[in-house]
């Protein structure tokens, strides 16, 4: 190790001292190797998963900063996640990382569904970006591709050589909607060699996958490959409703091809085709209580509620001067058939029609790289992406509904969504003598429709004892036969007042309650450079860098509750909204190699998320940009002949107009969304996070790796009036799916046999979150979880010189361990209606049942065979 000298000393003494206090453990990487020299960024060559014996760890390669770097020299905080780390842990699709493998990083369902995730870093959490005017707060990548929206994002993955988790803003090179971080997958490129490999593997719950990934030798300087992929898993929690599907099911399967073309030196162009198909169906929501509060529970006279052994009317919504009057607060009883199962059930108590959702993701990119000069490369992105999403989602049952004799239950969540995206990219990368620089300019647009119905599928009869279910056809309350066939079928001649006015639901015999359209342009420059003065021996670094941005957006929600006096003669519906905006956002990052394996850095960045509208409000109401202010501090350090890796980050982050998003249920009958809940969104004020987080990586002796992980995030989140309901006190907001507190850790060894012409493998990691909240305005919060899952595997048998074979039996949530990662309290306490003076108007006792929540998946397991060729 080189000699510090005295004054280097003193300054890595004061930086170490702001540093390790603010510091803990943020996610294991796994090493890769570093990438040739002129591979395209999305294409870095993958690498093994333990350095060769005796060299410690090995290098870990990030486009972080759209250029290929060393991850230790990178200064900012980065996990890192390669082929083999995924593998381990049977990683099939982005939903897998809700377990807490990387514990900044939060992976979450949009209400159960698995047919949209939520993404989230460092407590930047969007609640509800499932729409069509919406973003979330955390980028999401593919090569260098921003992806739109969140619907598609649990499409099976294809060939993927690392994911890269990058904490905290990045408002800078990768633009809007990256305040609290992004997430890169980055594909494996065409080797122009031939090869491949073929995995196939089947487990409980009737699941088998299978893979194919096919390289062939480069022809007229263009080399081709080929990737396929099939997932599939049966209900976890079974629907008795013969013909209708289960809960956390999922059907997957998808391709990709990829060309890569050098026709001269120092040109090279990528081009990628992908198409997913991805059926689903959402976590099951159960009842875990019933009047947890202690409410006088009533009888059923007929269908009017009144107090038991009497004949006194009671519950439903109570007003002031009845209340005056002597009427008394009570509740409905739990129908029969609904039971309570505080734990994880196998068999709904109810069968609910139900079919798969379909997602469907394509896409093509071209990515260009030309040295024009050996001091600049320029470089350009483009891409075409589309998804479309018809949602079937009917999770609640009757768990979410109170009783009443003869009522409807049981809401069939339905959502038809169609967006394509268009995106270029320009880059200019290079160094010149003690400079490095990027600049670039960006244009991306997209379009984005949506309609949405809610039917009530099913009808209790007098008792609660038995059920029937509904027709979806408006006005037609007759049963039907054969689970959800009704639900499938279209009549033209059905009583649909759109049919005559609006083409696109010509044939739906659905109740169509919003219909929205949004687009928007985006357009950008940015640019990166980082001084190195020759002076100071080359081990200070001052990158600054901004992105001015320029964001235009407009949209119209042109149906609402099925009224088709909105569209009249192509006439645009009178809820509409529009914004632009114009901003700067600004870098600042110092960096000081101490030593040749210590570096310090200090960061400051800006990003935001796009302001929009949101179409649940049933009138566009439209809100503003949020943004954050984020400073950290952070170190990365190698030790012990590089044996030992310790990377350390603290930060604070401000963020200022939050977005936050209010309900209500709209009782005026004079509304077009009379009898609706209603969602709206404002800008609420400032909301402070802070964490600290450390990745520490040991290779103790030849072959085996320890990580541990761990990851603090404290936050403040305002108080706000609903603007819904202007007289009603302020409530507390609360950031979702956001621990204070959750850790990681895993054990890889590596084991050679034979003479060196097999190993066996062995991988076991447990991740641990504490308990946190689910919604934005609730108090209640979920369960702590610990989940453990491991690996263990024959591997790379030699068949041949080039032939090897892998078998390998992999288990996930090894303990079947059981909590609860989303719970509601909304219907166990009475809704409070006030004037807008404040005044208590009336007190709505007719909702109360108990708290609801999704279990977390049991364990599964299944074996697995791979032959490399």
């Amino acid at each position: 190790m080189q000699t510090v000298s005295r004054t280097r000393l003193r300054l890595l003494s004061g930086i170490a001292a702001l540093a390790v206090p603010a510091t803990a453990f943020a996610a294991p990487a796994v090493p890769t190797a570093t990438a040739p020299a002129g591979e395209p960024e999305a294409h870095a060559a993958a690498a093994p998963a333990d350095a060769p014996q005796g060299e410690g760890l090995g290098d870990i390669v990030v486009t972080a900063t759209r250029r290929e770097t060393n991850l230790q020299k990178t200064p900012i905080s980065i996990s890192v996640l390669n082929t083999q780390g995924l593998q381990d842990r049977h990683v099939l699709s982005l939903f897998n990382l809700a377990d807490g493998t990387i514990p900044s990083l939060r992976v979450a369902t949009f209400e159960a569904r698995q047919s949209a995730l939520t993404i989230g870093i460092r407590g930047i959490v969007p609640y509800d970006q499932n729409q069509t005017a919406r973003d979330g707060g955390v980028g999401v990548y593919i090569d260098g591709v921003a992806l739109g929206k969140t619907q598609g994002l649990n499409a099976a993955l294809f060939d993927i050589e690392r994911i890269e988790v990058l904490k905290g803003p990045q408002g800078t090179l990768f633009g809007r909607n990256t305040e609290g971080g992004a997430l890169s997958l980055v594909s494996r490129a065409p080797s122009g060699e031939f090869g491949g490999r073929v995995t196939a593997g089947v487990g409980n719950y009737g699941s088998h996958n299978a893979d194919v990934h096919l390289d062939l030798p480069a022809f007229v300087n263009v080399a081709l490959k080929f990737d396929g992929v099939y997932q599939h898993q049966d209900p976890t929690v079974k629907n008795p409703l013969t013909g209708s599907t289960g809960w956390n099911y999922y059907d997957r399967k998808g391709g990709r091809v990829a060309a890569r073309w050098k026709p001269v030196e120092g040109f090279t162009a990528d081009f990628a085709y992908d198409y997913a198909k991805d059926e689903n169906t959402p976590q099951y929501s159960q009842l875990i209580n019933y009047n947890p509060n202690g409410y006088r529970v009533g009888a059923f006279s007929g269908t009017t509620l009144v107090l038991p052994g009497t004949t006194t009317a009671c519950g439903g919504t109570i007003t002031a001067a009845q209340a005056a009057a002597g009427r008394q607060a009570c509740i409905a009883p739990k129908a029969p058939l609904v039971g309570i199962h505080p734990n994880r059930q196998r068999v709904a108590d109810v069968g609910v029609p139900q079919q798969p959702s379909v997602d469907i993701t394509h896409g093509f990119s071209s990515n260009l790289r030309y040295m024009l000069a050996p001091e600049v490369e320029l470089r350009s992105i483009t891409a075409w992406r589309g998804v479309s999403t018809d949602q079937w989602d009917n999770s609640g049952g009757p768990e979410r509904s109170s009783f009443a004799p003869s009522s409807n239950f049981s809401r069939y969540s339905l959502s038809f969504l169609r967006q394509h995206q268009f995106s270029q990219e320009f880059q200019a990368v290079g160094s010149v003598p003690q400079l490095d620089y990027v600049v670039g300019a960006y244009y991306y647009t997209e379009r984005a429709t949506e309609y949405a119905a809610t039917p009530l599928t099913n009808l209790w009869n007098a008792d609660g004892t038995a059920y029937t279910i509904r027709s979806p056809i408006p006005g037609n309350a007759n049963a039907i036969s054969g689970a959800n066939s009704g639900y499938q079928q279209y009549d033209a001649s059905c009583n649909n007042t759109l049919a005559a006015t609006v083409p696109q639901f010509a044939n739906s015999c659905q109740f169509i309650t919003r219909a929205s359209q949004a687009s928007d342009h985006n357009y950008s420059l940015f640019g990166n450079l980082t001084f190195t003065p020759e002076a100071l021996d080359d081990v200070l670094h001052l990158t600054v860098g901004g992105r001015w941005t320029k964001d235009k957006r407009r949209g119209t929600l042109y149906v609402v509750n099925n009224r088709a006096d909105l569209v009249t003669a192509g006439t645009i519906s009178p809820f509409a909204f529009r914004n632009s905006i114009s901003r700067f956002d600004p870098m600042v990052n110092l960096s000081y190699d101490a030593t040749r394996d210590i570096h310090l850095y200090a960061k400051y960045a800006t990003g935001f998320r796009a302001g929009g509208a949101n179409d649940r409000s049933l009138q566009f109401n439209a809100f503003g940009p949020e943004a954050v202010k984020s400073y950290e501090i952070g170190s990365k350090m190698d030790f012990w002949n590089h044996r030992a890796r310790l990377n350390l980050a603290g930060y604070i982050m401000n963020r200022s107009n939050t977005q936050f998003d209010f309900d209500y249920f709209d009782t005026n009958g004079s509304s077009p969304t009379n009898g609706s809940h209603i969602e709206q969104t404002i800008n609420a004020g400032r909301s402070k996070i802070r964490g600290i987080e450390a990745d520490l990586t040991v290779a103790p002796v030849d072959g085996l790796t320890l990580t541990g992980s761990y990851a603090y995030t404290y936050w403040k989140a305002p108080s706000a009036v609903n603007p819904l309901a202007p007289g009603a006190p302020a409530q507390q907001l609360y950031i979702v799916c956001t621990p204070k507190n959750a850790a990681s850790g895993a054990i890889d060894y590596n084991v050679p046999i034979g003479n060196d012409d097999a190993s066996i493998r062995f991988h076991l990691d447990a991740n641990y979150a504490s308990s946190q909240y689910s919604f934005q305005l609730e108090p209640t919060k979920t369960d702590a979880s610990f989940i453990m899952n491991g690996r263990i595997a024959l591997a790379d048998i030699a068949v041949s010189d080039r032939n090897k074979v892998t078998f390998a039996f992999w288990v996930r949530n090894l303990l079947d361990k059981t909590y609860i990662y989303r719970r509601s309290a909304a219907n166990s306490s009475p809704v409070f209606n006030y004037s807008a003076a404040g005044q208590l108007v009336s007190t709505s006792y007719g909702g109360i049942l108990g708290d609801y929540a999704n279990f977390n998946p049991p364990r599964t397991w299944g074996f697995e065979a791979t032959a490399r060729f």
